[in-house]
């Protein structure tokens, strides 16, 4: 059997090469590559990402409940109803909503009777084509110039059908008061003009009111959207 003696120099020279195998080992691992980590997400732009699911989301339900209450009552309308007539004509479905771009409003005449006073608020569809009406305006009361008096009108009664207008034909809403004296409440000032929103509309209309419209004992309603132009 062989044997093999380092002396001193050989012990230095092993020494020296073990020493820099390590240094080699520990370079290779210092020089792996980091995984990359996701940049950091601002709490604002978190807030805009929340903000624009939140907007989606209600702009899909508003559409939805509209397609459902179509959808709901298309099976409802009768078979034999001129869809071309000039009145609007409750639980047809497939058009589009109307919009205030493609609308006229006018307020109708006052219909007084029993302390009460009414006023028809009609939706006349100016468009070339048929749309559909479903639930309660937005109803206020404005001063000649502007000026809102008052308090919104608030809704009274059901919901009702949705209402599909053909292309020059009108659906209306009717707008409720009392007479004074029968209230201990004040009567509002005189209103020259009528802003509405049309049922899931953010663009207001205004209409004019020829002999004045004054609310009186805090009562103003208004009722969903019926067929026709009213009384």
């Amino acid at each position: 059997m062989s044997h093999i003696t380092l002396t001193s120099r050989g012990k230095v020279v092993v020494a020296t090469m073990a020493a820099v195998a390590a240094m080699g080992v520990t370079a290779c691992q210092g020089s792996e590559p980091k995984p990359e980590g996701k940049a950091p997400v601002s709490a604002a732009s978190q807030a805009e990402q929340a903000e624009q699911a939140e907007q989606a989301e209600q702009a899909e339900q508003d559409g939805q409940d509209t397609q459902d209450g179509q959808n709901s009552d298309a099976t409802g309308s009768a078979g034999g109803e001129d869809i071309g007539s000039k009145a609007g004509s409750a639980g047809n479905a497939g058009s589009a909503r109307c919009e205030s771009s493609s609308m006229g409003l006018r307020v109708g005449r006052a219909d007084i009777g029993a302390g009460n006073i009414r006023y028809s608020l009609v939706f006349t569809n100016e468009g070339k084509s048929a749309c559909t009406l479903n639930g309660f305006p937005g109803a206020s009361l404005l001063a000649r110039d502007g000026q809102k008096i008052g308090k919104p009108a608030e809704r009274e009664g059901a919901m009702g059908k949705p209402v599909t207008v053909p292309a020059g034909g009108s659906a209306h809403a009717v707008l409720h008061t009392i007479n004074d004296g029968l209230s201990d409440k004040p009567c509002w000032k005189s209103a020259s003009l009528v802003q509405a929103y049309p049922p899931g509309s953010k663009e207001a209309m205004t209409a004019r009111v020829s002999s004045g419209l004054r609310v009186c004992g805090d009562e103003f309603t208004v009722t969903a959207v019926e067929p026709g132009a009213g009384a």
